[in-house]
């Protein structure tokens, strides 16, 4: 069996290898391949692969990008740190969709699920039944968003509006509120929760540890390993970076178009 990994984050690719080659010994790696121009560039030259690892978030854009540029007819699996793009993936050859970090079971899983799809499907692409499946068992969009926050200021409570919010980020176990106005305020809310309570047109989960409002962001910079580094107005206090797998989608978000 010839293997395409395709994977910008060193150790994960080192990891896929080593389980690849615990549970396939007789398989043919090549990769990993970190960017969509590379890839595309392999593969004009090289189509004749069996399976296909993807990860979703590469160095210079999403891997979708890739079927845009070039036919693409191997199974792929994706991998991701995200879950977001579960039914966009079927859209695009995937057979299977596994969350990062990769767990040994599951990709065991995902082998059977490719053997037995390729004995029963053949050369035929199994994935239009799957994909309308998933599509009808979507959950519906949550259309309704925090508007206001109730939070504590010594023995009294003070409500305070999305649209007087300039970020959010979590410090020593505890997340707070910075204001426009620069005050700051503790709330009961994990950053988990609030990514999904409030509006994505105005909110986007940067790191792990801050979500800004688009009016807070006054200047943004690239920084070093394909990151951004953002200049939030109030300055919290300490540095805003992006993460590398979040970059592509803050620009569009930035930029108003759908995510």
């Amino acid at each position: 069996m010839k293997i395409l990994i395709i994977e910008d984050e060193e150790l994960a690719a080192e990891r896929m290898v080593q389980l690849l080659k615990e549970l396939e010994a007789d398989a043919e790696i090549s990769g990993p391949f970190d960017t969509v121009i590379s890839t595309v560039e392999h593969l004009k030259t090289n189509p004749g692969y069996d399976l296909i690892f993807l990860d979703i978030q590469l160095a210079d854009g999403k891997s979708f990008a890739i079927f845009d540029q070039i036919k693409v007819e191997t199974p792929v699996i994706f991998t991701t740190a995200y879950d977001e793009y579960a039914l966009k993936a079927f859209d695009h050859n995937s057979i299977d969709y596994l969350l990062k970090p990769i767990n040994r079971d599951k990709l065991k899983v995902a082998f059977e699920k490719f053997r037995k799809l390729r004995s029963y499907f053949g050369n035929k692409n199994p994935n239009d039944q799957l994909y309308e499946l998933i599509k009808n068992l979507k959950t519906p969009a949550v259309t309704a968003y925090k508007d206001r926050f109730l939070v504590s200021r010594s023995d009294s409570m003070l409500p305070i509006k999305a649209a007087e919010i300039a970020c959010f980020y979590a410090e020593e176990k505890a997340v707070f509120i910075l204001t426009n106005d620069n005050k700051r305020y503790i709330i009961s809310h994990t950053l988990e929760e609030l990514e999904s309570k409030l509006d994505p047109r105005h909110f986007f989960r940067v790191n792990r540890q801050f979500i800004t409002s688009a009016d807070a962001v006054k200047k943004v910079h690239n920084y070093f390993n394909f990151k951004l580094k953002v200049e939030i107005l109030p300055d919290p206090g300490f540095e805003v970076i992006v993460s590398r797998s979040r970059t592509t989608d803050f620009k569009a978000w930035m930029s108003g178009e759908e995510l």
